[in-house]
């Protein structure tokens, strides 16, 4: 994954009012902290970050800091407010990268094969639950999305987090729960004519007894 290179600004105080001061002149405050060092406070143009902010690889995105007191200082983004009526950012926070750190970022989940899907060409619906999921990996081996093949899945068959194939050098977070990621739901009309069929057999059963 490519480097995103971000000019910024040093913000001199901080606080509500030089928060507001900043986005009145086109800037998002941010903060920058994590790699043994003392949090920054800075601010990115609203133009530029915004660009980003919206993406579906933000949060896995490896940022490279650029302002007037250094450079080359890398980040990972790990947190965003949006405003509530306008959803535009109105702060994020950054974590630094050093040299040989593990980071756990968020990567988007993406779906192969969906034609190899006995399952899906039958009629049934992927029912996505989760969209991204959280791995612990290098900072400069974030993987794009990770992908999760859709071969030989049969009605009802279900992904777990547990069940993910990542990379090498690419795992889960310890102690993370393992959830639900997506399943393949049978037809709505196949689901009634088992209902059904299992309301018929019912009776029959019982008068055999």
């Amino acid at each position: 994954m490519a480097t995103v290179i971000l000019e910024a600004k040093t913000r001199a105080s901080v606080g509500t009012g030089s928060a507001k001061a900043a986005r009145r002149s086109g800037f998002i405050p941010c903060i920058v902290y994590g790699d043994g060092k003392e949090t920054e406070s800075i601010c990115i143009a609203k133009d530029l970050l915004g660009k980003y902010v919206h993406k579906s690889n933000f949060f896995s995105t490896v940022f490279e800091l650029h302002n007037a007191e250094k450079k080359g200082q890398k980040l990972v983004a790990k947190d965003v407010q949006f405003h509530p009526v306008t959803d535009n950012p109105i702060h994020v926070d950054f974590l630094r990268v050093g040299k040989g750190s593990k980071v756990t970022v968020r990567v988007p989940i993406s779906f192969i094969n969906e034609q190899a899907s006995p399952g899906i060409k039958m009629g049934g619906v992927l029912n996505v639950l989760v969209h991204e999921i959280d791995v612990v990996c290098d900072p400069n081996n974030i993987p794009d999305s990770i992908a999760i093949d859709l071969t030989g899945f049969e009605f009802h068959h279900t992904v777990h987090a547990n069940d993910i194939k990542l990379d090498e050098g690419i795992t889960l977070p310890t102690g993370g729960k393992n959830f639900t990621v997506a399943t393949v739901v049978a037809p709505t009309i196949l689901k009634k004519e088992e209902e059904t069929a299992a309301t018929t057999e019912t009776p029959a059963a019982t008068t055999a007894k």
